[in-house]
């Protein structure tokens, strides 16, 4: 079965960072393009960040540019978001989805047929 598990979520100050990490199992999602959306109280789900099934191209959201990175571990199970300088508005639920298709469009999310259940992040002013 396939699942995707999100972990590194938490509490951090404003102008902190936060690692989050997520783990693929059940099927070969080294060859699946990934990515990272949030969902904050009473708002849609958007798109953060995503990255190609090789690594070799990563995409970001405008409000996230320069401060969070994407990145792939070296089986490409493994999909990571390094968040610096957080700020309030960051807080939300952050999910990890992952993309078979061929050609996906990396920002959006119905281009993900897998999804994470999710991990809390809240940044405190």
């Amino acid at each position: 079965q396939e699942q995707l598990v999100e972990s590194g979520g938490g509490l951090v100050q404003a102008g902190g960072s936060l690692r989050l990490s997520c783990a693929a199992s059940g099927r070969t999602f080294s060859s699946y393009a990934m990515g990272w959306f949030r969902q904050a109280p009473g708002k849609e789900r958007e798109f953060v960040a995503g990255i190609s099934w090789n690594g070799g191209s990563t995409y970001y959201a405008d409000s996230v540019k320069g401060r969070f990175t994407i990145s792939r571990g070296n089986a490409k199970n493994t999909v990571y978001l390094q968040m610096n300088n957080l700020k309030p508005e960051d807080t939300a639920v952050y999910y990890c989805a992952a993309s078979d298709r061929e050609f996906p469009v990396i920002r959006s999310r119905d281009n993900y047929a897998y999804w994470g259940q999710g991990t809390q992040v809240t940044v405190s002013s």
